[in-house]
């Protein structure tokens, strides 16, 4: 008997092949299963694959690494990404044209011609229709604008919107990729891997080891996460302390600067009435010297 948390065993029962953590059991080196998506995605039954792995990291030393959900290669070299992408912003175009130009840069060693340089796949797999267009697959070819003619380059991009279950194999496919109960799936293959990791006590030992390291992952992940905006926001809360000290002590600079003026003023207008009240003595002037006098003494 499987010694699992209560937690553990129902979160691992609600899995489905949408998720990355269950994704990537049942088809990391199996060529078997990753041939029978690709053959169904791409309608082609003679697709063979000699390689298949999940989690693969791409490295860029002049740029951004990548993680790949399933890395596939056929026996002519092609290379297939499949990525599943539940949040529609984790498919942006801009993203699958990365990730085909870094399958590009594997593709080709030194010393090959770039005629040798095989075609290969990036494949979207969205919870949502991405494209808003309603249909369950899109082929993203380039083409030559002036003539509508293809440019064939050799790559090719395709979104499969998960949305359309209907009764054809794409459709079937999307609907097995949503089961939770394997018992519910149409494919036998796909039904036989999700039942290992989900009933049995090898594969139930199997997921749940990974299932707690995720947790273990993502519990580490969200206490960073509040650390840095712990960290963020008493940086803010000081320099906002600083920046309210900096306007009060500039705002008293100022009063005391204009008190100076106006005591300086009323200085001079004092020495200006003594002035007056020496000029009117000189003169004779008893009267005014007098009203000078009172108004320096006011």
């Amino acid at each position: 008997m499987v010694t699992l948390k209560e937690d553990t065993r129902k979160s691992i029962a609600e899995l489905t092949l949408m998720d990355d953590i269950f994704m990537n059991k049942v088809f990391d080196n199996d060529i078997g299963r990753t041939a029978l998506l690709l053959r169904i995605i791409l309608k082609n039954d003679k697709i063979k694959v000699i390689k298949a792995t999940t989690q693969q990291k791409l490295k860029n030393l002049l740029g951004h690494d990548l993680q790949l959900d399933i890395l596939a290669q056929n026996e002519n070299g092609t290379l297939f990404n499949v990525e599943i992408q539940n949040q529609s912003s984790g498919a942006a175009a801009r993203r699958a044209r990365y990730h085909l130009s870094l399958l590009d840069s594997l593709s080709l060693p030194k010393g090959k011609t770039y005629k040798q340089l095989p075609d290969n796949y990036v494949v979207f797999i969205t919870q949502n229709d991405v494209l808003k267009g309603g249909l369950p697959l899109y082929h993203i070819n380039r083409k030559i604008e002036e003539n509508d003619k293809a440019f064939a380059d050799g790559s090719h991009i395709i979104y499969v919107n998960n949305k359309i279950k209907d009764e054809t194999p794409l459709g079937r496919l999307m609907h097995d990729f949503t089961c939770k109960n394997p018992d519910d799936m149409y494919y036998p293959e796909l039904a036989e891997k999700a039942r290992y990791f989900k009933e049995t006590e090898k594969g139930l030992t199997n997921m749940g080891d990974v299932f707690e390291k995720l947790l273990a992952k993502r519990e580490k992940e969200a206490a960073m996460k509040a650390a840095e905006k712990a960290a963020k926001e008493a940086k803010e809360i000081k320099e906002q302390t600083v920046a309210n000290a900096k306007k009060q002590a500039e705002t008293e600079l100022l009063q005391v600067k204009e008190e100076g003026e106006t005591l300086k003023k009323k200085a001079c207008e004092k020495t200006e009435q003594e002035t007056e009240a020496l000029k009117a003595l000189a003169q004779g002037k008893e009267e005014e010297a007098v009203s000078a006098v009172m108004k320096a003494l006011l």
